[in-house]
């Protein structure tokens, strides 16, 4: 006859067992997050990410996720961004952690004299729109804006860009 300490046990160890096979069947099915690791920051305004068993990717610019874009899951996407932080994680038989990553503006403008001309041609080579003040001389002539790998042919002595507010 089995004494009820045994039994006791026998109980323990079986649902203890049951619960680590549970918790490991789980762990097991969750989505990974393997890219971009949280906390990454780059100017590249392509962002690729990297993760295992998941459904779908929300990013959003807030971490509450109140207003998230819904992208459909694929290895080695790769999202476009604009500037600023954000926050993503996976869904697909659970959730995965939470990340932030952060895309850093970049303003380069690069100036070329057109050729046979005495305008300018004006070129956006970072990664956010920029407004640009044109001078003759010291005379503010004309405002633009100039979008990210774009150029625009103009007439000045002195251009200044700024980030586009």
């Amino acid at each position: 006859m089995i004494e009820k300490k045994h039994i006791i046990a026998i109980d323990f160890i079986l649902v203890v067992g049951s619960l680590l096979l549970i918790a490991g069947i789980v762990g097991y099915t969750q989505p990974l997050a393997i890219a971009p690791l949280n906390g990454f920051e780059t100017t590249d305004t392509a962002v690729l990410f990297e993760f295992e068993k998941a459904e779908v990717i929300l990013i959003d610019d807030n971490p509450d996720f109140s207003s998230p874009e819904e992208i459909y899951a694929k290895n080695d996407l790769v999202i476009n961004l604009k500037p600023g932080k954000y926050y993503w994680k996976l869904f697909g038989v659970g959730n995965s952690e939470v990340r932030e990553i952060t895309i850093v503006s970049e303003v380069d403008l690069k100036i070329r004299q057109a050729e046979d001309s005495d305008s300018y041609e004006l070129v956006n080579a970072g990664n956010t729109l920029l407004n640009i003040d044109i001078y003759n001389n010291s005379e503010l002539t004309n405002k633009i804006v100039l979008d990210v790998d774009r150029s625009r042919e103009v007439s000045g002595t002195k251009f200044i860009g700024r980030e586009h507010e």
